[in-house]
């Protein structure tokens, strides 16, 4: 695709996302301004049933509107039509399946915004409708993009990673089941460190905190601690054979979704997404084995169908 600028739809104005990124696609003036995109158009949505969403979006609508001079359309379909590249930062996870069967059509580059999807099964339709009309898609939390968390990973000094402990806030939202509202952004972190390869998961859960345990196939251990008494800010530590590293997510001058912001507009311009959409799945599929420990106290396998085929 061109990397002239791109014309760039907003599909989900129910999330603090949608000001942020138009603001760093339309100011030139901001700080860390993002180039080579602009929000030409911007649809709300929003969910009945669900407060954080359809209870914000009229503010997000309002501030896209009248601080970065977005035209507010009708319909998803006129916010597809005329762009280049489509941002779904609709923060209901139910119903990314629905509207992006309403995008796909268009054959647009399209980020999902997390979570990708609140079960494995609208997990991989959603894929298999992207391989079959060969839509580039890309989907995680903000936080994966900390420069913090890049320099751990990249500084090898210490040797290899030999396992990792992520943590951060975890509310609870009963349309977003357990981990997948606020459990999503340790994951994504988890898995940027760790990569694929998780076999199962096993959760402790009382009222103020969640630990889920991941063995990966080749021995290694993960965990992802969410509290809702206490810390209230994300973080890792990254074990390697000769020691450990603290990450800290906020010490960077640069907010981690600026950051994020890039990589999806870098995807959208050449079509190559940074994150390979199995590890996406993958993801999910944790998630939702986590859940079901979660509720069970039972060690579970997660569903390892990851990879679905593009039906004919």
């Amino acid at each position: 695709m061109s990397t002239e600028e791109l014309k760039i739809a907003i599909i989900g104005l129910d999330t603090s996302h949608a000001p942020l990124f138009a603001e760093l696609l339309n100011n030139p003036d901001h700080p860390h301004h993002v180039r080579g995109g602009k929000v030409t158009a911007a649809y709300p949505g929003g969910s009945p049933d669900f407060e954080l969403s359809i209870g914000r979006v009229d503010k997000f609508t309002a501030e896209v509107r009248d601080n970065s001079g977005v035209p507010i359309v009708q319909s998803i379909q006129e916010a597809a039509e005329n762009a280049d590249a489509i941002l779904l930062l609709s923060v209901d996870g139910r119903v990314h399946l629905e509207q992006f069967r309403q995008i796909v059509p268009y054959g647009k580059p399209v980020f999902i915004d997390k979570p990708f999807a609140v079960t494995t099964r609208d997990a991989k339709a959603i894929y298999r409708l992207a391989q079959e009309h060969g839509i580039p898609l890309m989907s995680c939390s903000s936080v994966r993009w900390s420069e913090g968390l890049g320099r751990a990973l990249n500084s090898a000094d210490q040797g290899n990673i030999i396992g990792v402990d992520t943590y951060g806030p975890m509310e609870l939202q009963s349309t977003q089941p357990g981990f997948y509202w606020y459990g999503i952004h340790a994951a994504d972190m988890l898995y940027r460190s760790m990569g694929k390869g998780c076999k199962e998961v096993t959760v402790t859960t009382n009222a103020d905190h969640d630990l889920a345990v991941g063995v990966w196939e080749d021995g290694r251990v993960g965990t992802l601690r969410g509290n809702r008494k206490g810390n209230r800010r994300f973080g890792a530590l990254i074990h390697r054979e000769q020691g450990t590293e603290h990450v800290d997510v906020y010490a960077d001058g640069k907010p981690y979704y600026a950051s994020m912001l890039e990589e999806v507009i870098r995807m959208f311009q050449t079509g190559a997404a940074p994150i390979d959409m199995t590890e996406t799945l993958e993801v999910i599929a944790f998630l939702e084995a986590a859940n079901e420990s979660r509720e069970t106290g039972r060690t579970v396998k997660l569903d390892t169908g990851i990879s679905p085929v593009a039906s004919s």
